[in-house]
């Protein structure tokens, strides 16, 4: 034979895939049915949870509140009309990958469900009052005399989420923490090889395209993921992140009654710029508006990471102007920002509050190569482009995006997949015996008369080669 070889063209996908930043239900429905037994006893969750089903799912959920039996399966379909079954189906999906609705058989051998226990229990109290108060504390600190107001909240959140944007492009000036940059490298934004100091991936180039919101939300699940192995409680960080939600912006909270794992967490958030605590050893914090809006949902409704459809961040001015000869006028002296445009054009000129730079084939090929695709480029260009050049429609010159598309076409030609080769066969008629086999089954790739060879696919290869023994031994 004639010889089964290795692969050809095995290469992986440019750009490892597309970022999700998913909300935090969804993060919810991933987790098992005893985490989700011990976080619907807290009120927070449970309250957060409520707001964010679908209208129709809530009002099943109030309907259901003060109800202590399961009821007939039947009798609640029968509660919506028929014309709305979708939604109904929608609803009840929900219900049961969140764990709310519990199946359970009634006496006769009939299908019933009912509320899950401890969010009924948990949903009352929030809804009704009592229970423990969610702030421990709160009454026993005194006036501020460092208070923040809003403003100052806002502009503490914006710079230390930029301290760490501008660690992901190496700006010498950005220092993190070992655990936040340990954080970067687990999330795959950045790789720490040989002892070197961490540098940006694929994966990160995509998240630097990003708006606020959904880098925001991509980095705190992924935070989440790994909670346990940081020796964190998930249910009791889970809760107060949803106790966030309901916090109110410039006011102070105590950290009286926290447990060890809550402190930690409460540390981690304040280098994310979720908090603001004047000092490690504080008794009081101030929860910021990344923080409110993201346990609230809102920083989850980003979707796809780099999609056009992404909202632009609220209050953005937009800087960006962009000619149909392909150049960027940058009226910015923001070293991430000038770090961000020179990942898919070439810089040409920078003065002190103005950079131009040149969107080129080769600066949007190589930008491609990192993971960043044609729509998150053009994306960036859109959401910041100057408040004089948003008036127009369509903001961008079509030449641009169209141009800017068919760079990414034009390296896309060629499609790489995973095979097995066989080549070296000792006549035609074996080749087309092998070949005629694999065909049949669906595995063949790519095939070569001419010059006896052929690709298989990985998951077809061990049943071609067991085929083509029993033809050696049969011959």
């Amino acid at each position: 034979m004639e010889g089964a070889g290795a692969a050809p063209g095995g290469a992986p996908p440019r750009g490892g895939g597309q970022l999700r930043c998913r909300n935090l239900q969804e993060f919810l429905r991933g987790l098992s049915p005893p985490v989700l037994d011990r976080l619907y006893a807290h009120p927070a969750p449970c309250l957060a949870v409520f707001r964010e089903l679908p209208a129709l799912a809530r009002a099943v959920v109030l309907r259901m509140l003060f109800l202590e039996q399961p009821l007939p399966q039947a009798a609640v379909g029968l509660w919506v009309k028929k014309e709305h079954s979708r939604e109904q189906a929608a609803s009840a999906g929900a219900l049961l990958a969140l764990g709310l609705w519990r199946p359970q058989v009634l006496p006769g051998g009939l299908p019933g469900l009912g509320l899950h226990p401890a969010f009924r229990q948990a949903l009352r109290v929030a809804l009704l009052g009592g229970g423990r108060a969610w702030w421990d504390g709160g009454g026993q600190l005194g006036p501020d005399r460092h208070a923040r107001d809003v403003s100052a909240l806002d502009k503490y959140a914006e710079e230390r989420w930029e301290v760490i944007l501008h660690f992901m492009v190496g700006s010498p000036s950005a220092a993190v923490s070992q655990d936040l940059a340990q954080l970067l490298v687990q999330a795959g934004l950045m790789k720490s090889e040989g002892g070197e100091p961490p540098c940006i991936t694929s994966a990160g180039f995509q998240f630097l395209l990003l708006d606020t919101p959904a880098q925001l939300w991509y980095f705190v699940l992924q935070y989440l993921r790994g909670a346990e192995a940081r020796g964190l409680d998930l249910v009791e960080i889970l809760a107060f992140l949803f106790q966030l939600s309901f916090s109110t912006l410039g006011k102070d909270y105590s950290v009286e009654g926290m447990s060890e794992s809550l402190l930690t967490f409460l540390q981690h958030l304040r280098e994310f710029g979720l908090v603001f605590q004047r000092k490690r050893k504080s008794r009081r914090f101030y929860p910021t508006r990344l923080a409110i809006a993201l346990a609230a949902g809102t920083a989850g409704t980003a979707g796809t990471a780099g999609t056009a459809g992404t909202a632009p961040e609220p209050g953005a001015r937009g800087f960006l102007l962009v000619e149909t000869n392909y150049r960027i006028y940058a009226y910015t002296d923001s070293e991430l920002q000038i770090a961000l445009i020179a990942l898919f054009s070439e810089l040409l000129y920078r003065f002190p509050n103005l950079v131009v730079a040149q969107v080129t084939r080769d600066s949007v090929q190589a930008a491609i190569a990192n993971g960043i695709t044609a729509d998150q480029i053009i994306h960036f260009l859109r959401t910041r482009a100057h408040p004089i050049m948003a008036k127009q429609s369509p903001v961008l010159p079509p030449t641009i995006t169209d141009q800017i598309r068919l760079w990414e076409l034009e390296r896309d030609r060629l499609r790489f997949s995973e095979g097995v080769l066989y080549n070296q066969f000792l006549s035609q008629v074996d080749f087309e015996v092998l070949r005629d086999h694999a065909r049949a089954l669906g595995v063949l790739v790519f095939e070569n008369p001419g010059r006896r060879l052929m690709v298989v696919t990985p998951g077809g290869h061990p049943d071609v080669k067991r085929f083509w023994k029993r033809q050696k031994h049969s011959a």
